[in-house]
């Protein structure tokens, strides 16, 4: 079979990438340090060792090329890597483009999303450590399914604050953290202070990723035997989700071709970052490559929020970090993307796009859902509401290129699979997805309360 003939691409176990890599080593501008949230001082690793293991701290500020990946994780990883890099023949046809596009399918994790990638290693490093208990937050439920699996397969006590409305929409991601063995709560909870207080101030919130994060770092405090684990936003966990973009690299050199435009959703960044971080260097040599960013209008974080020193929770537990934000009182609509409704960015990609190396786009929901029924009945899979956003995105950089005559490859990651999310599905559907768009008025109230640094 010719390189042009193929549609599943797929590495042999041993070209799984044996180290992550590290986008800190090629930023032409460091980042701005985390903050002390009481002090406003620079981080150290003492006001972090409550509640994240002491491996991941270091990962955090390394500005080394490339960790490597440990024995443990990498057997873990052969369970599901590396993961097909597909040529989008049906959907090319459907568009009549000349295009290629090409998806990197994470939905052949157990989990059924990239979001292991990160679990695993960080479970491992706890358990390391002499950690008997993790807490987390989720929003659409695919971290908080990782987690639970990754604490199972190493031992470790799972504890998942979920996000109320997505808990309500989504149950059987629930169902699938508690086979797995973890103890899933809607969140905000009656389990912690800050859960309670903002119960008794909006007894009706559908909840938002920011208190879910308060409630899992309160957990956390509170007891000896328990570690934090975030499954976005962070340098380590974008780093442990580079393996992503390093698989679809090589696959596109095996089938001859390399990507134009590279394309993933975002919410707190780790699969854009994934599939995208790992063609940085190429960008920063020259190379015509375009690393686009996908975001609800509903949340646009990047798009429409400030780049400033703000709290990744409600409560101001957890680091100051630099990064574009919405502000940490921002309550978004229940869109049916709950992986995408967090105010903030990861700082790594919030540096990038100040720094002009990604760009970003922001998509209504019902263009997106569009989208993603197009895929399904082309390429067959049922796509996460989340990966449709890059599907949206795809599909208009094609159209754009037809418009214009000309031929582009494209590269997206779908980063899930969305059979767990069928009530979204069912909302669109019958008609009910509504196009929320965050307005200037909106933005400026919520950012009232950014931390004066």
């Amino acid at each position: 079979m010719s390189r042009e003939e193929l549609t599943k691409i797929i590495l042999p176990e041993d070209k799984v990438p044996r180290f992550w890599y590290n986008v800190q080593a090629d930023m032409p501008n460091p980042m701005e340090p985390g903050l002390n949230p009481q002090t406003h001082q620079p981080l150290t690793p003492s006001d972090l060792e409550p509640i994240f293991a002491r491996e991941l701290i270091a990962q955090e500020v390394s500005t080394e090329r490339y960790i490597e990946i440990p024995k443990e994780v990498r057997e873990l990883y052969k369970q599901y890597r590396s993961t097909p890099l597909f040529r989008a023949r049906a959907l090319e046809k459907a568009l009549d483009t000349t295009c290629h596009i090409y998806y990197k399918y994470e939905g052949v994790s157990p989990v059924g999303s990239h979001k292991l990638n990160s679990a695993l290693p960080q479970v491992y490093f706890n358990k390391l450590q002499g950690i008997k208990r993790i807490t987390t937050e989720t929003g659409a439920g695919q971290w908080g399914t990782a987690l639970s699996l990754a604490c199972r397969q190493f031992d470790v006590e799972a504890m998942i604050y979920m996000v109320r409305v997505s808990y309500t929409q989504k149950p059987y991601r629930r169902s699938i953290m508690e086979l797995y063995g973890g103890k899933c709560v809607p969140s905000p909870s009656n389990l912690t202070e800050s859960g309670r207080r903002e119960q008794e101030k909006n007894p009706d919130t559908p909840g938002t990723l920011a208190m879910a994060i308060s409630e899992a770092v309160e957990d956390a405090l509170s007891r000896e035997d328990t570690n934090y684990s975030l499954g976005s936003v962070l340098n380590h966990v974008c780093l442990h989700q580079t393996v992503i973009g390093q698989e679809a690299r090589l696959q596109l050199e095996m089938a001859d071709d390399y990507p134009d435009v590279v394309i993933g959703c975002c919410g707190g960044g780790s699969n854009f970052a994934g599939i995208a971080f790992p063609f940085i260097p190429d960008k920063i040599k020259g190379k015509n490559i375009r690393l686009l960013a996908v975001e609800p209008t509903a949340c646009p974080t990047l798009t429409k929020g400030v780049y400033a020193y703000d709290f990744g929770d409600v409560i101001g537990l957890v680091p100051l970090l630099k990064m574009y934000t919405l502000g940490h009182d921002f309550t978004p609509s229940g869109i049916h993307a709950g992986g995408l409704r967090y105010h903030g960015e990861s700082p790594l990609v919030s540096r990038l796009y100040h720094d002009g190396l990604i760009e970003a786009v922001a998509v209504k929901q019902n263009a997106t859902f569009a989208a993603a029924m197009l895929f399904a009945q082309t390429e067959s899979i049922v796509p996460a509401p989340e990966s449709a956003h890059a599907i949206r995105a795809a599909i208009d950089e094609a159209l754009k290129a037809k418009e214009e005559g000309i031929k582009k490859t494209i590269l997206f990651n779908l980063s899930g699979h969305g059979h767990l999310d069928l009530f979204s599905y069912d909302r669109y559907l019958s008609g009910e997805t509504e196009d929320i768009e965050f307005s200037e008025a909106e933005l400026q109230e919520s950012l009232k309360n950014l931390p004066i640094v």
